[in-house]
């Protein structure tokens, strides 16, 4: 039997799609759709060239990451998945990774760090292991630490 959860998902904090070419992605999300580019963000080690958008507001507000590879023959391949990947707000991060952790779930090479948007970041490895047999079943899953405002928010709902 599994222990209680001691964290909780607050909500999605981002999706980041990825394309050959940014310009062609932002003709349809920030031309079309009206989503407003907040800042950019490029990282070698990473391979990828981003557009860091955001819809909604507040601690309601989405960010949608428009990339694209650096180098298209290198990994990890942003472009290659369309839907790279999806984030979500986490409230205790730490917590949450420590227990996922024991629970058997696989995190991508990385540890926690801080991500493009300047949060505390882990990802959910795609594929299980032998190891660690729970994890994304194909989808790469981006954990966020969430603020302090938007934990608030979120309280409010509850």
């Amino acid at each position: 039997m599994t222990s209680p959860r001691p964290f909780k998902v607050l909500g999605i904090q981002q999706i980041a799609i990825g394309g050959p070419s940014k310009q062609r992605l932002q003709q349809l999300w920030v031309h079309m759709l009206g989503l407003q580019v907040t800042g950019t963000f490029k990282s070698e080690r990473e391979n990828v060239d981003e557009d860091i958008c955001a819809m909604g507001s507040g601690p309601f507000k989405v960010e949608v990451d428009l990339m694209q590879p650096l180098d298209e023959h290198k990994k990890p391949a942003v472009h290659a998945t369309p839907l790279n990947h999806v984030g979500l707000w986490i409230d205790d991060l730490p917590k949450a990774v420590e227990w996922l952790t024991a629970q058997g779930v696989r995190f991508a090479p990385g540890g926690i760090r801080k991500g493009a948007a300047g949060y505390d970041i882990t990802f959910l490895h795609p594929k299980a292991s032998e190891e660690f047999p729970i994890a994304g079943e194909g989808v790469l899953i981006e954990l966020v630490q969430a603020p302090p405002e938007v934990v608030a928010a979120f309280a409010k709902l509850a």
